[in-house]
């Protein structure tokens, strides 16, 4: 009887182990994201508003965010998760817009041909 006791505890205190260091990780984790925010970096906030980073105060905990044009500055906690950084979502737009011009010439020639 003691020893399944002592294996009870033993498990119990291993599962808490594996699960706080989870936890740490996850944490350190969005920390190492919030520091390394940058201008140009696409975001969602916790709301669901999808901008770019236009400044990051890390002293004030503050950020400004370009959307379309307006300027709005949200604590730096607001910041749900970053898509893209820097150049990169400009250069999947141009890239979307290739292939759209792509399927407009085919569907031209297409036409041209009937």
């Amino acid at each position: 009887m003691p020893y399944s006791s002592i294996i009870i505890i033993v498990v119990f205190i291993g599962m808490m182990f594996f699960m706080q260091r989870q936890q740490k990780k996850r944490v350190q984790e969005r920390q190492d994201q919030m520091n390394s925010l940058q201008k140009g970096d696409e975001i969602v906030t916790i709301g669901g508003l999808y901008a770019i980073v236009d400044e990051v105060d890390t002293a004030n905990q503050k950020i400004v965010l370009d959307v379309d044009g307006v300027y709005l500055t949200y604590e730096l906690g607001a910041v749900k998760s970053v898509i893209a950084k820097g150049g990169q979502a400009s250069d999947a737009t141009e890239t979307d817009d290739a292939i759209e011009t792509e399927d407009n010439t085919s569907d031209s020639q297409t036409a041209i041909e009937e």
